[in-house]
């Protein structure tokens, strides 16, 4: 069998720097199965740049103001633009951290699910919600959820 060489895009919001880290080690698991992948900070990406690649992964925070969950500022544009693309063929997964101690934990990420499913593309893993800064489990989830986004895409 030949190995299947697949390509990845991370684009990631970070306020703490815990996400810039999870996207980390989302990018640094890829680079271990051979995949070609590019981090991006999400103010200085487009949707589009989801077309370019085989699997696509959002990891963001949410913005807890008065208790109410919220995408990040800088990536309400890109969230739109992300859910009027077509992504048939690709596979996704949707990542972040959050804090507990609000209601709204980490919906960020689901609606970055939301979002890609929107789109066509194929979910590839349950989404990772990590409380504030990933741990040692924690990297283990996120290892686990990169082997399952690139398995999911060489079985397509």
């Amino acid at each position: 069998m030949t190995k299947i060489h697949a390509s990845a895009r991370i684009v990631y919001a970070s306020m703490t720097g815990n996400n810039e880290e999870i996207a980390g080690i989302i990018e640094e698991a890829f680079e271990d199965l051979n995949v070609d992948v590019t981090t991006t900070e999400v103010s200085q990406a487009m949707a589009s740049d989801f077309l370019d690649v085989d699997i696509c992964v959002a990891v963001m925070y949410t913005y807890s103001n008065v208790g109410e969950g919220e995408l990040p500022d800088e990536a309400l544009d890109f969230y739109e633009e992300l859910q009027e693309l077509d992504l048939t063929g690709k596979v996704y997964g949707s990542a972040g951290s959050g804090d507990r101690f609000y209601d709204d934990f980490a919906t960020s990420v689901d609606d970055f699910d939301k979002a890609f499913a929107k789109t066509g593309a194929t979910k590839g893993a349950d989404n990772v919600k990590i409380d504030l800064a990933a741990d040692g489990e924690d990297i283990e989830h996120l290892e686990a959820f990169t082997k399952a986004l690139v398995d999911k895409q060489a079985s397509l």
